[in-house]
């Protein structure tokens, strides 16, 4: 008896279907093994990011997207208060096993923090923005919880930005930040080209 065959597409949709459990919306078996794979990748991004920062022992930090948690777990080392927010339970379980108590962490996404007005004195996202489903809304989020004089700052692979990387720096400004800086960052190793973006809350 012969194997009918698979529709148009099928194997591109399965692959998609697993690379978003992977990597995309972390979950299950494959979001575990994308963590470590993204704990990999990602950590001279992140440790970069922090740095930037330049975060000050009285300070709160929310770090959108942690994933696996080494940006977070940096940030945690310096910070007075760290929060990260992380829809995925998988990567808030790795989050935990890295961070232990020195991060609060909380289900939830760009556009719905979890936190109060003028709470926060920096945001940090590393290759996340590219998964948020409405950026209006999650740069307006970001604006209400960050102090006067907070700063965000932002990185994501540039190839897999939804629109160019100018084109993001001016959605950052229609909602209200001022000072923006934006460049590119070879990583160390095989990472791909990073777009990187800073800016203030007014």
């Amino acid at each position: 008896m012969s194997t009918p065959n698979p529709p148009p597409g099928a194997f591109d949709s399965a692959l998609d279907s697993a690379l978003d459990r992977a990597f995309g919306h972390p979950s299950g078996l494959l979001g575990r093994v994308g963590g470590r794979l993204m704990s990999r990748a990602n950590a001279a991004t992140e440790r970069r990011l922090v740095a930037l920062a330049r975060l000050e022992p009285d300070e709160t930090v929310l770090v959108v997207g942690p994933g696996p948690g080494i940006g977070l777990d940096a940030a945690s080392r310096v910070a007075g208060k760290t929060i990260g927010v992380e829809p995925s339970p998988e990567m808030r379980a790795l989050c935990h096993e890295r961070c232990g108590d020195r991060a609060e962490l909380r289900s939830g996404t760009a556009a719905a923090t979890g936190s109060l007005d003028s709470s926060v004195d920096a945001v940090l996202s590393v290759n996340n923005v590219q998964l948020w489903d409405d950026r209006a809304a999650g740069f307006a989020e970001l604006f209400r919880v960050l102090r006067p004089g907070g700063r965000l700052l932002l990185s994501a692979h540039e190839k897999w930005l939804p629109i160019p990387r100018h084109a993001l720096a001016a959605e950052v400004t229609a909602a209200g930040f001022t000072d923006l800086q934006t460049w590119t960052w070879e990583p160390p190793g095989f990472a791909t080209l990073a777009a990187q973006l800073r800016a203030r809350k007014p």
